[in-house]
């Protein structure tokens, strides 16, 4: 019997430039990292996803969005979770040139549960 795979929610904090190129992918991808971004940083959950996005995007260009998406758990094994400062704030680091295969695991669509402005 095939399903469904197990999925993995993941958050991602955003400004609004990148996430207009997610809604040019029809909401399936993210998009290349620019040279100056080796790693796509997903967070593991959203309190630090809003934050980032209230706090940090929105001084930076005018608008922070919060997105909510499904990854295959499985792939995302290969990615170890990274503590980046307290006890909540967990991410994914995954190299920019691993992006294809990662959008490739992606289970529905990337959606936008916040917004700041």
């Amino acid at each position: 019997m095939t399903g469904r795979p197990a999925t993995t929610t993941l958050w991602r904090p955003t400004g609004p430039e990148e996430l207009a190129l997610v809604r040019e992918s029809g909401w399936r991808a993210w998009p290349p990292r620019l040279p100056e971004q080796p790693i796509f940083y997903p967070v593991l959950n959203e309190d630090y996803a809003i934050r980032i996005a209230r706090d940090w995007n929105v001084k930076h260009s005018g608008a922070g969005f919060v997105t909510r998406f499904e990854v295959d758990s499985e792939f995302l094994t290969r990615y170890p979770v990274q503590q980046a400062g307290g006890r909540t704030i967990l991410e994914l680091w995954v190299p920019a040139e691993d992006l294809a295969e990662f959008n490739a695991h992606l289970v529905g669509p990337i959606q936008v549960v916040h917004e700041f402005r």
